[in-house]
């Protein structure tokens, strides 16, 4: 089955993955690529529409991303968001100024006329402003559609050439009918058929799966993580028992997290799942490590070594089975967006393995998609909704030395804050949560005695894409269950502190 694709075009704005996985949401496949693209290659690629995302830049700028105006003028529908919006008048002969007055945050918009992205939304409603630069005067041929107080063209388009310019961002939460905006620009402009289902994805990845390793065999590193217990599942199901798993045991995991792996892969779902017990080796390498870009050089190394003996014991495989997902290809430069990191899923593998070729089976899904994949393929809820937790695992969660007490008392707190997450229905809602143990320790009582323990801090946000992400309004009954529960039954543990801070300035993670 060949789906029908949206293009977006990434300017650079802050809520590119976000308009692209509002796309996908909305059941209509989409990739977000360069801004510089040739019309050529646009013609190549075949898109229903387009969207040109917002970005930080003035089109009347220097260096500001541009588009030829053969792109507008493929007969392939428009949208274009914000910058977008500005760059599509700026081209076509409208006129960009600089806003007398600046709009940020939530602001009341009009229909002044009806038109296509207006279907079934009230005259007046709220949408998410952000910018400097507004259309002054739209281009010959075009209509205002919308306003704000403060903005004059809120909105504007021509229905005979099927190109829209939208001032707000309707891809972001805030924008009261922002989704019924995008989705009336992909059914009622594009005339999409929303043929992009996570079943359609299982069933066609599949069958090419099937195609591609045959009777060949496969191998795969499976961290515990939700990519690649995926990315297993999805080969296993195609191959079976020509996918053979690695899944190496750092004693670093959380709490019962290595044996729910063994329990739910090998035993569930009969893969052929090899279990390499190393916990007092990764033990004994991080003993008197404090620095953390140490701790992590030594556990990648040492991951490395001990799959390679692993691997060896397998001998030469066809396929290397990698969980990479899609927004681990934007950040290694797929878009306009600067590189964020070289990726690969599995860093050093590759160097060490017998292999012909990387399968990355996920690579077109973005995180949300890749756990309904994992539901569709009927892996268990808690799996499949398990916090992301780094490579380095509980090993970076811990301030300063790796012990041994040290990883227990971890464990057990960071155990009771997910539990009571998810006690509260909170566990959905919130991007990231976890425990730290910090390098402090403070005086405290006890029953009758003073003591002198560490402090654990919780840390949970609410993210997108984990580019940026806001410090979570934990309703204070919850936290003060997790405190007095940590301080009550943890071992080591006197007092709990949580992490206020949002990304910039902060990580999420502590180290």
């Amino acid at each position: 089955m060949r789906h029908q694709k949206v293009l977006v075009l990434d300017f650079g704005g802050q809520y590119n993955q976000l308009i692209a996985r509002r796309v996908r949401d909305l059941g209509v496949y989409c990739d977000l690529l360069s801004c510089d693209m040739s019309a050529e290659k646009i013609k190549e690629y075949a898109p229903v529409g387009i969207v040109f995302t917002g970005g930080p830049n003035s089109v009347y700028g220097d260096g500001a991303p541009r588009v030829s105006p053969e792109v507008l003028s493929l007969g392939i529908p428009v949208l274009g968001i914000c910058y977008g919006a500005q760059l599509i008048a700026h081209t076509l002969g409208g006129k960009v100024a600089h806003a007398k007055t600046s709009e940020y945050g939530k602001r009341e918009f009009l229909f002044v006329k009806e038109n296509p992205l207006s279907e079934g939304i009230p005259q007046k409603s709220v949408c998410w402003m952000s910018h400097t630069d507004l259309v002054a005067e739209v281009p010959a041929g075009f209509e205002t559609l919308a306003t704000t107080e403060s903005c004059p063209v809120a909105l504007f388009g021509n229905a005979e050439k099927r190109i829209y310019g939208v001032q707000f961002h309707p891809e972001v939460a805030h924008t009261e009918y922002g989704n019924l905006i995008l989705r009336n620009f992909l059914y009622n402009v594009c005339g999409a058929k929303g043929d992009w289902t996570m079943k359609n994805f299982v069933e066609e990845q599949v069958a090419l799966l099937r195609e591609k390793i045959g009777k060949k065999r496969a191998l795969c590193a499976m961290s515990g993580g939700v990519d690649s217990a995926v990315a297993a599942a999805l080969v296993h199901r195609a191959v079976g028992d020509r996918l053979t798993c690695v899944f190496v045991d750092h004693g670093l995991h959380r709490k019962n997290e290595a044996e729910e792996v063994m329990s739910v892969f090998k035993d569930g779902l009969g893969m052929n799942l090899v279990k390499a017990d190393a916990a007092e080796e990764f033990l004994d390498a991080l003993t008197g490590v404090t620095d953390p870009e140490q701790k992590r050089h030594i556990i990648g190394d040492l991951f490395i070594r001990t799959f390679e003996k692993e691997a060896k014991k397998i001998g030469a495989v066809d396929f290397l089975v990698q969980g990479t997902i899609y927004p681990d290809v934007i950040e290694s430069g797929k878009g306009k967006s600067a590189v964020i990191k070289s990726h690969h899923n599995v860093g050093g593998l590759p160097d060490v393995v017998d292999f012909k070729e990387i399968v990355e089976p996920l690579r077109d899904l973005f995180k949300d998609e890749v756990r309904k994949v994992g539901a569709e393929l009927g892996l268990p809820e808690h799996v499949v909704w398990r916090q992301p937790c780094p490579g380095p695992a509980l090993a970076i969660r811990i301030m300063g030395e790796v012990t041994r007490e040290k990883l227990e008392t971890l464990r057990e707190a960071d155990a009771i804050f997910r539990e009571e997450i998810a006690k509260a229905g909170l566990e959905r809602e919130i991007w990231q949560y976890f425990a730290v143990i910090t390098d402090s320790k403070t005086v405290g009582v006890q029953g009758d005695f003073r003591t002198y323990e560490n402090v654990i801090a919780l840390r949970a946000v609410t993210s997108v894409d984990a580019m940026t992400a806001d410090w979570a309004r934990i309703p204070f009954g919850v936290l003060e269950r997790v405190s007095n529960r940590i301080t009550n039954e943890v071992k080591h543990a006197n007092r709990v502190v949580y992490d206020i801070t949002s990304k910039p300035p902060a990580t999420i993670e502590w180290e």
